[in-house]
């Protein structure tokens, strides 16, 4: 079952160029009855190794900035396990509910991007160094705290900010992604926070979805795949915002 979980939701991260966290996270909740917490860290893990994979492909086809990934990656590890750490310390009822209104943020995110004007305010390579280092910041704090690899929040930014295409800026988040859930990894596992009987499913399902969904997603409307992937997240989002507070 963990690997039709990793199956999947790398399908729907191939799909739409997340690491697939997303519904990574919500499966294990649901189908393998795992606390929030631990899910948020066993899902990083997962998503290392969809990191890597991903990262490779990417840049055999001379779709990765690496020096872009380096800046994002040198401030992403330090927040990183500041996030796993704010994670842990919430109540379970309060990080269902931040997972929720993540999720939804990341579907509107995903329905209005195509429609969203550049902000580029400089083709100077110090303001594009800039903005790589603060996306870090940023990313690796969710990534840490949410359990995701951060390509929602780091994508958009690349290319709204800093002019990247879409496909360099996917492969940069891919390889970015590998130290900064490497170190929200490490973090979870100190905490307790990983189900480790589940990896030998969930990474190789995870691989091998993403190639899938990677490959399908050549072959289908960009706008209905989009339409589509938000409103899972907005249903799955909205149960999660419903949690209710656990009676003292």
């Amino acid at each position: 079952m963990s690997f039709l979980i990793g199956l999947i939701a790398g399908m729907f991260g191939g799909l739409v160029g997340l690491g697939g966290g997303v519904i990574m996270i919500p499966l294990m909740v649901g189908i393998k009855k795992l606390t929030q917490h631990k899910a948020h860290g066993t899902s990083l893990v997962a998503l290392v190794f969809t990191g890597i994979s991903g990262a490779i492909t990417y840049f055999l086809k001379g779709s990765v900035d690496v020096a872009a990934a380096v800046l994002i990656a040198v401030t992403a590890v330090f927040t990183a396990g500041a996030g796993a750490k704010f994670a842990h310390a919430l109540p379970e009822w309060k990080l269902k509910r931040s997972f929720g209104g993540f999720l939804i943020f990341v579907s509107v995110l995903l329905l209005i991007k195509p429609y969203l004007p550049g902000l580029v305010l400089s083709t100077a390579d110090w303001y594009k160094a800039g903005i790589f280092l603060l996306t870090g910041v940023f990313t690796g704090f969710l990534s840490g705290m949410m359990g995701v690899g951060g390509g929602s929040i780091m994508v958009p930014a690349m290319i709204l900010l800093a002019g990247m295409g879409q496909h360099i800026s996917q492969g940069t988040a891919l390889l970015a992604m590998v130290p900064a859930g490497g170190v929200g990894a490490f973090t979870h596992e100190r905490l307790g926070n990983i189900e480790g009987a589940l990896l030998a499913g969930l990474i190789p399902g995870t691989l091998v979805g993403t190639y899938l969904g990677g490959t399908l997603a050549h072959n289908l409307p960009d706008a209905a795949l989009r339409i589509v992937f938000a409103a899972v997240l907005i249903w799955t989002g909205s149960g999660y915002l419903g949690t209710k507070v656990p009676a003292e």
